[in-house]
């Protein structure tokens, strides 16, 4: 049976759940790059997106507009909260739940074992690397149209699988604060 995407948010919550097991501070800009790895690898391993919606390219780096807003209230400080949604029924707010499938939790795992321990910076510098998606929807937006800053799944498709970069860490010269909605 093929799974539908998840909500952004369920999956982050998963995150920030694993990133918790690893004694991990996990901030919302770093929880943006983060997510969108995880989803990158997802769709290039699986042929299928992790997460619904859309990633943007924001000035530090792709940004799950659904998801900043979860947890923006975090600002620069790890996120010691969960996302919530507001039931219809009620109209009470309700922690969003982690997806359950197994192959998504080790999918999610292997991501935060990988990025998890790097700093923001040096996740910063991995989504800008040249010619990846991040990198192709900023380029394009200075030279020709631009889609509202989208970074589609075909996009990722055909650039991320090419992208290689080392993902052992670099000196930083400073973390940035948090992403800022592009004006």
């Amino acid at each position: 049976m093929v799974e539908a995407p998840y909500d952004s948010r369920a999956v982050a919550n998963l995150m920030l759940e694993e990133g918790r097991r690893h004694s991990l501070g996990i901030t919302n800009l770093a929880l943006q790059k983060l997510l969108y790895f995880a989803h990158a690898l997802f769709l290039v391993e699986h042929g299928r997106p992790l997460v619904s919606g859309y990633f943007e390219a924001w000035e530090f780096g792709p940004v799950h507009p659904a998801a900043y807003q979860a947890f923006k209230a975090a600002r620069d400080r790890p996120i010691t909260f969960k996302a919530s949604r507001q039931n219809l029924a009620t109209g009470d707010l309700v922690v969003v739940e982690e997806p359950a499938q197994a192959q998504v939790r080790a999918h999610i795992a292997r991501t935060i074992a990988q990025y998890g321990g790097l700093p923001p910076s040096r996740l910063i510098q991995i989504s800008h690397a040249r010619g990846a998606p991040w990198h192709f929807v900023v380029d394009k937006s200075r030279t020709g149209m631009s889609y509202g800053g989208r970074i589609t799944d075909d996009l990722i498709l055909s650039r991320f699988k090419h992208h290689k970069v080392s993902v052992g860490p670099s000196p930083p010269i400073g973390d940035p604060g948090e992403d800022t909605p592009p004006a």
